[in-house]
């Protein structure tokens, strides 16, 4: 596996690097990455693919379910790097379709040590949705719950984003502005969550 990385690094540095070697090399002593894109670890949704985004205009933290946790460490790092050293004038919650961890909600995960506390930032998005909503009984309604349930996760983690004082702050203050996107796997489709 080590092989296929270092022959396609090869080949990055035969095309693009050489194209645009003055771009990195000036990026390989500053960034000034305009956004903040907090997205799901999800290997299928790339933040720099899906949004056609080249090196160094994103700040990327990616996690499973793209969730802010309440007060974590590694998270407020990301966030007061960004917003204090970085000034990132956006920041990005990006959902995506066909979501493992908004399925997982609903999964019996009793095996599993970790994943269920991590999940518990996510799960009153699935309670949300289901107060509002009488149970699917088809493929098509399953599909569309898994959507509201993500699109809704997407605002749960904006509502957990604000009660940062850094971003409370930066917010009030117009320097910065929060945003929820939803990307479609199947279509390629980016598109906000109002």
């Amino acid at each position: 596996m080590t092989k296929f990385f270092l022959e396609g690094n090869h080949r990055f540095r035969e095309t693009e690097f050489a194209e645009q070697q003055e771009y990195y090399r000036a990026l390989a002593s500053s960034q000034k990455p305009c956004v903040l894109w907090i997205g799901c670890s999800d290997s299928r949704v790339n933040p720099e693919r899906i949004t056609n985004a080249r090196a160094g205009q994103l700040f990327v933290h990616r996690n499973i379910g793209n969730v802010v946790p309440n007060y974590d460490w590694n998270f407020a790092t990301v966030l007061e790097y960004a917003i204090n050293h970085l000034k990132v004038k956006d920041i990005v919650i990006c959902g995506h379709s066909d979501c493992g961890a908004c399925k997982a909600l609903d999964a019996d995960l009793k095996h599993d040590h970790f994943i269920p506390f991590w999940l518990s930032n996510a799960m009153p998005a699935k309670e949300r949705v289901d107060s509002q909503h009488p149970a699917p009984t088809d493929d098509a309604g399953k599909h569309a719950r898994l959507e509201a349930i993500v699109k809704e996760n997407v605002r749960l983690q904006l509502q957990h984003l604000g009660q940062y004082p850094i971003v409370q702050a930066a917010v009030s203050d117009g320097r910065v502005q929060l945003h929820g996107l939803y990307f479609d796997i199947g279509t390629g489709e980016l598109s906000p969550v109002d």
